[in-house]
């Protein structure tokens, strides 16, 4: 019999082996822009070592392997003793090893350190996303744990490390790295983490030092539990936990119940196990190679304090705001993987006569998709550029901090919204080979809604922003500073922002019109920072499209008189 049938044509080749980061003008642009002149080149030629290692075919492959393996809980041993351990697929530690190897969970000491950080985890998220939250969660843990000095000299070394050295055989301390994890909602708040019951009574008796308790209750979403140490909200019971202080704002208003932050390590010093029980493994939408959990603490969990009694949510402010920069960055990651996919194949796929990416139609329908993804890539990294910033207390640090009270919680909401729709379209973009599971298309959808979820959802971050507007006045002037930057380059661009404060200095019926709020706030910082910094024919299919209204209901109705080639060209990641 003849051994096969047809001879294999007009498929485009595998997009591997190229530079993630190089292939990506929009991103070295803008960490060029933003990165210290003394620190640029080596900047630079770290994020392009990572992304060399991230668009190869072995990392693709490792990001297939953890998604096509899932964890798998082991509750017990085979003699019946209780073990709460997560197993996962080699490659996942294959993933864990070089995100955190090549510094992504190390950004709070280093020069430029949350520019280069936020760059080389968009460009790692790219290859697989599940793995991103313990990178996420170790980072961000830094300063809440820094309410603690005590604390934060024996944990920050180990979460800072460049090193992954996974397992629970041993204490942290004895090892050369330690991953964190967080627990703050439970089943009957979510993100209300006010209506948490889980209970913290001060330890007491021989061996008990300050700050020590035990803990009871329940965590109705953990990731990552197999993490050295978690970081979980409780309220304080007995005499400490009787007064809330003031809350997060510094208004007098009460926390109540005395909220407050733990640190819950899986193993303690002597090397005996926590009380840490694991109840099931969530069956998620996406995000499979993620084991996020369920977890009991039975009364005997303990937990050193993090932060005052009663002050849990101030504790973990910094560290809601370092993940929500993740939430964004991961999404924009996405949208940017999925766009690359979608102009590889355009570019080698050939239909009714001609390349499908010379077709005029589908020269709208990239450039749409690549604005989208440009934007949410420019606005992450001068986020990051203003973490960096903000530290210290320097007249322009403290309007860094102010502009991320708002420009957050904003990003965090409309870029994570538009990842879903990027998505599908671009997938859409390969045909039927997008809908089948070796391209990778589908699990990048299944991917796509998490960000808008964790961390706070849509109906969270607007209803934040409003708190931000209502009580830090200060913010709204780093943001008008900020947008004002672009004012008189661009006429679309000048309406829209008299528009918005029109909009601000409305308050009738403002909670139900926050989600309206928050998108044009984003899409006028989105806009004023491609027409200072992005080619002109991205600033003006920009401005024409999302500030200027000329613009359909779907993706490729951008006006036909743009520069749709140029801008879709410029998507394209080149390879070789």
């Amino acid at each position: 019999m003849p051994a096969s049938t047809h001879t294999v044509t007009n498929q485009p080749p595998p997009l591997v082996d190229y530079d993630i980061f190089e292939a990506d003008p929009a991103l070295t642009e803008t960490v060029a822009r933003h990165a210290a002149p003394e620190h640029a080149e080596a900047v630079r030629a770290e994020l392009s070592e990572l992304g060399l290692g991230a668009g190869s075919a072995e990392a693709q492959e490792w990001g297939r392997q953890a998604n096509e393996v899932p964890p798998v809980l082991r509750t017990h041993d085979r003699y019946g003793n209780r073990v709460d351990e997560v197993e996962f697929h080699p490659a996942w530690h294959r993933l864990m090893d070089r995100a955190v190897g090549a510094g992504l969970t190390d950004a709070w000491s280093r020069p430029d350190g949350q520019l280069r950080r936020t760059a080389g985890f968009y460009v790692w998220s790219q290859v697989e996303a599940g793995h991103g939250c313990p990178v996420s969660m170790t980072h961000a843990a830094v300063p809440a744990l820094r309410r603690e000095p005590e604390v934060a000299a024996e944990w920050e070394p180990l979460l800072s490390s460049h090193v992954y050295e996974p397992g629970l055989d041993r204490p942290a301390r004895s090892k050369a790295g330690a991953i964190a994890g967080m627990g703050m909602t439970e089943k009957q708040g979510g993100s209300d983490v006010r209506a948490n019951s889980t209970v913290a009574v001060p330890l007491t008796g021989e061996g008990a030092g300050s700050g020590e308790y035990v803990l009871t209750g329940h965590k109705w979403f953990c990731s990552a539990p197999m993490s050295d140490v978690f970081l979980v909200l409780a309220k304080v019971g007995g005499p400490e936990g009787q007064e809330g202080p003031e809350g997060p704002e510094g208004q007098g208003a009460p926390e109540g119940g005395g909220l407050t932050c733990f640190l819950v390590p899986r193993v303690l010093p002597d090397g005996s196990r926590n009380t840490f029980r694991i109840q099931r493994l969530k069956d998620k939408l996406g995000n499979r190679s993620n084991a996020s959990s369920e977890v009991e603490f039975d009364g005997t969990t303990w937990a050193r304090r993090v932060g005052e009694v009663g002050r849990g949510v101030a504790t973990i402010i910094e560290m809601v705001a370092a993940t929500r920069l993740d939430c964004v960055t991961g999404s924009a990651a996405l949208m940017r993987q999925a766009v690359a996919q979608a102009a590889h194949h355009t570019a080698y796929r050939s239909a009714f006569g001609g390349l499908l990416a010379d077709k005029p139609l589908m020269q709208n329908v990239l450039a749409d998709l690549a604005l989208e993804s440009e934007a949410a890539t420019a606005l992450t990294m001068r986020l990051a550029s203003a973490f960096d910033a903000a530290q210290g207390d320097s007249e322009n640090a403290q309007r860094e901090r102010a502009l991320l009270r708002l420009a957050v919680p904003a990003a965090k909401y409309w870029v994570t919204k538009r990842c879903t729709p990027v998505v599908g379209e671009a997938l859409e973009c390969l045909g039927g080979n997008g809908y089948v599971e070796e391209s990778g298309m589908p699990r990048l959808l299944r991917e796509s809604p998490l960000n808008s979820i964790w961390e706070g959802s849509g109906n969270v971050q607007a209803l934040d922003l409003l708190r931000a507007l209502q009580r830090s006045p200060e913010a709204l002037n780093a943001f008008l500073e900020e947008i004002g930057q672009a004012r008189g380059t661009d006429h679309r661009l000048d309406a829209a922002v008299k528009d918005l404060l029109n909009e601000l200095s409305d308050l009738d019926g403002i909670e139900a019109r926050a989600r309206r709020l928050v998108e044009r706030m984003a899409q006028v910082l989105q806009g004023s920072l491609l027409v200072r910094y992005a080619p002109a024919a991205v600033a003006d299919a920009y401005c024409a499209s999302r500030l200027g209204g000329d613009w359909g209901t779907a993706f490729g109705t951008l006006p036909h008189t743009l520069d749709l080639r140029a801008i879709a060209d410029r998507a394209r990641p080149g390879v070789g």
